[in-house]
């Protein structure tokens, strides 16, 4: 008898499963009508994929040594203390993009009380240390969690004035808009790291 997980072998059932319509393509309009979404014209959506189980096990989650986090983290980051690391990756469209994750290689349910007594405030600095950039106006920030199971969260900086980047869609301005300058991306790094050092830890740029 094998011991291969069949990934995604059957089918996810429960009530709300249940009343999915698979296979169709559902109408895009309340996007289209959204003023938060900066699609128009014609938007097809991709027809609704059957969901199935078990899912394929995230980043590291069965073994540290093939997390991201935990192996590449370090090279990237550019600001850390005794917990949290910061760090970004090298080229984006936005003024600038940060990532936040514990040294440790830990899930958000399994933070102990000292880690999760420190998160809203590096939380807080970090958000704040993003929007004292110039031309930045907000600082949005989001935890997705599909990709890897060591915690980590995006940080993204809204432009002053880009009402379109407003919500969600931010993420998908990213994508789109010319790449930022690597001397930009570098001085916004200095200052972020600066300013994250000035509320403890150390600035690694």
């Amino acid at each position: 008898m094998s011991d291969v997980t069949a990934y995604e072998a059957e089918p996810a059932d429960s009530a709300w499963h249940r009343r999915m319509p698979y296979g169709e393509r559902l109408s895009a309009q309340p996007l289209i009508d959204s003023p938060f979404v900066p699609f128009e014209g014609d938007l097809t959506m991709a027809p609704l994929e059957p969901m199935l189980v078990p899912e394929k096990p995230r980043g590291g989650e069965q073994d540290a040594a093939e997390c991201f986090h935990c192996t590449q983290g370090a090279a990237n980051a550019f600001w850390r203390d005794d917990q949290w690391q910061v760090g970004n990756p090298p080229s984006f469209g936005l003024p600038f993009i940060a990532g936040l994750a514990p040294i440790r290689h830990v899930r958000l349910d399994e933070m102990d009380v000292d880690l999760l007594a420190g998160f809203g405030e590096v939380v807080q600095r970090l958000a704040g240390a993003i929007q004292g950039l110039d031309g930045v106006a907000r600082t949005h920030f989001s935890r997705w969690g599909d990709g890897s199971a060591h915690f980590h969260m995006h940080f993204l900086a809204r432009p002053l004035g880009m009402m379109q980047g407003r919500g969600a869609m931010l993420a998908f301005w990213d994508d789109v808009l010319p790449p930022t300058e690597p001397d930009l991306i570098a001085a916004n790094r200095r200052q972020v790291a600066q300013a994250m050092a000035s509320g403890g830890g150390q600035a690694l740029v």
